[in-house]
């Protein structure tokens, strides 16, 4: 993987492989998931570019279940998360879905932050606390977790979207990724966009996780954390199946 480097030569966040780079040399077959080895993810992932938004969405829904099947980080869940990355600015993702108007930029940008919020801080802690040893370097979820500049630079072009479907999907996104060390300067410039999603957003997880981020940061909020969920019920959009219900 390639890295960037500002005009002073300081390294920024790593270049996205290219999505069929991703799908093409990854050896899926060799990867866990909850139901084996993932062999089958790359038809899966080569549906999310379908012309029809209905076998996309179809896709993503079972790509929930193959990579990241009750809200855990497998083998295959990083590489699955870099092509979809990777397709944020296909012209397949700017399918709008039958009967909403949105593009289905929206609901990939909602799966990359469900899946980065299963290896958020918060839930890493929570985590820990029951199974220690799960951020050893080496480990599925430190690799995962590693990847999290690289995702936030695929992200980050769409927190000023047109669509605000889109846009606060990848607000949250970023706001998730940004807990990596290598983003702290990103911060600042993420609170304002955190308070635009308090003041105007009426989806009460996405609301969490600006608030949560804002009080992290060390900024002010606006009085007690919103949407206060159950400890299996906490990230955004739930796990992922919220945006994937029908009607498509």
């Amino acid at each position: 993987m390639h890295e960037s480097h500002s005009a002073a030569g300081a390294p920024c966040e790593p270049d996205l492989p290219p999505y069929q780079a991703v799908l093409t040399e990854t050896d899926w077959g060799s990867l866990r998931t909850p139901f084996g080895n993932g062999e089958d993810i790359p038809e899966v992932l080569a549906r999310l570019l379908a012309p029809d938004p209905g076998i996309q969405v179809a896709a993503l829904s079972e790509l929930v279940e193959t990579v990241n099947h009750q809200n855990s980080i497998y083998e295959a869940t990083a590489p699955a998360a870099l092509y979809v990355a990777g397709i944020l600015t296909h012209p397949a993702a700017a399918n709008l879905r039958a009967y909403r108007d949105v593009p289905i930029r929206a609901a990939l940008l909602n799966w990359l932050a469900s899946v980065a919020y299963d290896a958020s801080d918060e839930t890493v802690g929570g985590i820990e606390r029951y199974f220690p040893g799960s951020l050893t370097p080496g480990t599925t979820m430190a690799a995962f977790r590693g990847l999290r500049p690289t995702l936030y630079r695929a992200v980050a072009p769409f927190l000023q979207d047109g669509h605000e479907d889109v846009r606060e999907a990848a607000v949250v996104a970023a706001l998730i990724l940004a807990e990596h060390p290598a983003l702290a300067e990103h911060r600042d410039h993420l609170a304002v966009h955190a308070r635009r999603v308090l003041d105007t957003s009426g989806h009460g997880p996405d609301r969490r996780v600006a608030w949560n981020a804002l009080a992290a940061w060390g900024h002010d909020v606006p009085g007690p954390e919103p949407f206060r969920e159950e400890p299996w019920d906490c990230g955004p959009h739930s796990d992922g199946r919220g945006d994937l219900e029908p009607p498509f």
